[in-house]
């Protein structure tokens, strides 16, 4: 019985010492994931700062503080009202982007970074805005972002922290000034919009003259064109007739009754009131009157 009991009492001694073992192998290891870094504290000092993978430590000598994150880090603030030069409220949202680069210093140089890189980020935007007046605050946001990183980054640096970038994401400006903007903007469009207007109506009739030109000049070769082919035609025709004429050897019984075809002719209109008979027609009629009279009448 009393053997008995005694392996009982070392199987448990065994137990526990294996137990025991056990915890301290997993409290001397310690695994730290990429882009992460921890502060190793030995009997409640600084020891030793934790890279990425595999590390050991000291069970119940050394504490493994929660872990730091060393990637660049993007941080919304929530709207800030700044007072402008000219006494005006705006709304200001800011975003800092800002990376650790000293693990110890932004542990043990400042209680809580985020919450003092917030609180450095609204005091010094008020210092910057309050300088401007409302117009130059909404029209300069590249230099008021520039004069907020150069001051937050010369601060933060004795923090083990980086400043890269600092963005104003939006400015609003009061409701009233707001309203102002906007007709203000409806005016400008409706200017830019009437003188758009005014321009293409300028360019309309300006095409419409050239055409009307173009069409006017191209009428006028036209009938120029037709006068010159007319004038040729007649003068061919004339020419045609001329020798055909010429040709023909005509008599005057045979003028004479041509001047008798062209007589209806120029009685034609209204306008001929008045017209003369040349002296050739007369003598045309007589030996016209001579072909129709028999030979034993003249």
């Amino acid at each position: 019985m009393d053997n008995s009991g005694g392996w009982i009492v070392t199987a448990i001694v065994l137990i526990l010492v294996v137990i025991f073992a056990i915890t301290v192998v997993a409290k001397s290891i310690r695994i730290v994931p990429q882009a992460s870094t921890a502060i190793v504290e030995r009997l409640g000092k600084y020891h030793r700062v934790l890279g990425p993978g595999l590390s050991f430590v000291i069970p119940f000598f050394d504490r493994v503080r929660p872990l730091i994150d060393m990637r660049e880090q993007v941080v919304a603030f929530p709207p800030q009202p700044v007072i402008t030069e000219d006494n005006l409220v705006v709304s200001i949202d800011t975003v800092v982007y800002f990376q650790v680069t000293d693990p110890r210093a932004a542990t043990y140089e400042i209680n809580n970074y985020l919450w003092a890189v917030e609180q450095l980020a609204t005091t010094t935007l008020r210092n910057v805005v309050g300088g401007l007046n409302m117009e130059k605050a909404l029209t300069s946001r590249d230099s008021i972002n520039g004069q907020l990183r150069v001051v937050l980054d010369e601060a933060t640096g004795k923090w083990g922290i980086r400043v890269g970038r600092v963005e104003l994401k939006a400015i609003e400006p009061p409701p009233s000034i707001k309203d102002a903007m906007e007709k203000q903007m409806r005016a400008e469009r409706d200017r830019r919009a009437a003188i758009l207007t005014a321009e293409g109506t300028k360019q309309s009739l300006i095409l419409e003259a050239e055409g009307a030109r173009q069409a006017a000049i191209l009428t006028a070769e036209g009938d120029a064109q037709a006068a010159v082919l007319r004038a040729d035609g007649e003068s061919k025709a004339i020419a045609t007739v001329f020798s055909a004429i010429h040709e023909g050897r005509p008599d005057s019984e045979l003028l004479a009754y041509q001047y008798l075809q062209t007589l209806p002719k120029l009685a034609e209109g209204q306008a001929n009131k008045l017209w003369i008979v040349p002296s050739e027609l007369t003598e045309a009629l007589k030996g016209l009157g001579r072909a129709f009279t028999p030979p034993a009448e003249r």
